[in-house]
């Protein structure tokens, strides 16, 4: 499993096993966000079992289905909506990542700036710029 930091608040990951889960709570999560879509890929664990480990593990669990590269305003505001009423830290988690780290800049728009935003992402093993045009606009 590799957790990246985005803030104190979040950190994402690729897609989770299994056996991962109870390390979550080991590391201090409180909250799971999953932004994949169940059935997305064949080699995806069932959203079904993921959700049945984490809620066994104490953790809160929230499956917020987002598809990869069409992220609306919409998904964007269901995060921002879940990370201000989960309890914290929360992971999340799509295929790669990347999806969930979209969200989170996007949501941070009006909050950091473009270049601050960019930058944590990329920190973090994330290259958003193709979200630039789009970020810049949402801090207007």
């Amino acid at each position: 499993m590799q957790i990246h930091k985005l803030s104190d608040q979040l950190s994402v990951s690729p897609q989770i096993a299994l056996d991962d889960i109870s390390k979550l709570s080991a590391l201090g999560f409180k909250s799971v966000i999953c932004n994949r879509p169940d059935k997305e890929s064949d080699d995806q664990p069932a959203m079904q079992d993921i959700e049945q480990a984490v809620i066994a593990a104490g953790l809160i669990w929230q499956h917020q289905p987002v598809v990869s590269g069409n992220i609306n305003d919409q998904d964007v505001e269901d995060f921002a909506q879940l990370l201000a009423k989960l309890p914290q830290p929360v992971f999340a988690f799509c295929r790669t990542g990347t999806r969930c780290s979209i969200l989170w800049a996007l949501s941070q728009a009006n909050k950091m700036s473009v270049d601050d935003i960019l930058n944590t992402t990329a920190n973090a093993g994330y290259n958003l710029n193709d979200q630039q045009a789009r970020l810049e606009s949402l801090a207007k």
